[in-house]
């Protein structure tokens, strides 16, 4: 009866356990293909060639630089535009990154992660592109914009995945256990007092001598007696 009932509970753990391995499986398939496609679009907008603006753009080395730039000389709609496009090309790394990388200290690899690829494209830029250059203030503003999302959205989709994913199939029922003999408690010693086990042996030499012992009392008294009437018969 209890491997029957128990059967039961078994292929429905099997099948929350094959339905929980697709929905991950699934996940990270389609985490892997956003940043291949975000990849992709990625290297269109940063790697494309701009003659057009070769006199224009320049290296900057300087952290705020171009910030700077963007207050004073941009208008206030380019301006956003050209600081908040730099901020939305590095969200897709605090959403996806966080997904396909291990949980531990996932968001410092992230961040690193994120640094490395963008400080690569900056290179790229500066040394093969034209009318492209290598600049700090978009490398900043990429990793805040991974940041930023990471802390708003990447942070719960990549723990809710990974908890997902480290959640052990429920064990099957196991019959249960006979139920134990109680046995009566020993009693215990009067404090102060150490109990030592007595052995067979010495409880039956105890008995002898006992026995030993009230023989010999039962002689002595006998002896008094008839020597007290010894006595009494000469008188």
């Amino acid at each position: 009866m209890d491997a029957a009932a128990a059967r039961p509970q078994r292929d429905t753990a099997r099948r929350k356990g094959w339905g929980r391995l697709l929905l991950r499986v699934s996940i990270l398939v389609l985490a892997f293909v956003a940043m291949v496609g975000f990849s992709v679009v990625l290297a269109k907008v940063t790697l494309t060639p701009s003659p057009a603006s070769e006199d224009l753009v320049k290296s900057n080395l300087h952290p705020g630089r171009s910030l700077r730039q963007y207050a004073e000389d941009y208008t206030f709609l380019a301006a956003c535009k050209q600081a908040g496009g730099n901020l939305v090309l590095g969200m897709p790394f605090g959403i996806l990154l966080p997904i396909l990388i291990p949980r531990r200290l996932r968001m410092l690899r992230m961040f690193l992660l994120t640094t490395a690829v963008i400080v690569l494209i900056e290179l790229v830029q500066g040394a093969v592109v034209r009318g492209r250059a290598f600049d700090v203030d978009d490398v900043i503003l990429n990793t805040a914009g991974a940041l930023l999302a990471y802390v708003l959205v990447g942070r719960r989709l990549s723990h809710r995945y990974h908890v997902l994913a480290e959640d052990p199939e429920p064990a099957p029922d196991r019959p249960k256990a006979a139920p134990r003999t109680k046995t009566k408690p020993r009693t215990k010693a009067a404090p102060g007092k150490k109990t030592t086990p007595r052995p067979k042996a010495a409880k039956a030499e105890s008995r002898r001598t006992g026995r030993s012992a009230s023989a010999w009392s039962r002689l002595r008294h006998g002896v008094r007696r008839r020597a007290a009437r010894d006595r009494s018969g000469k008188r």
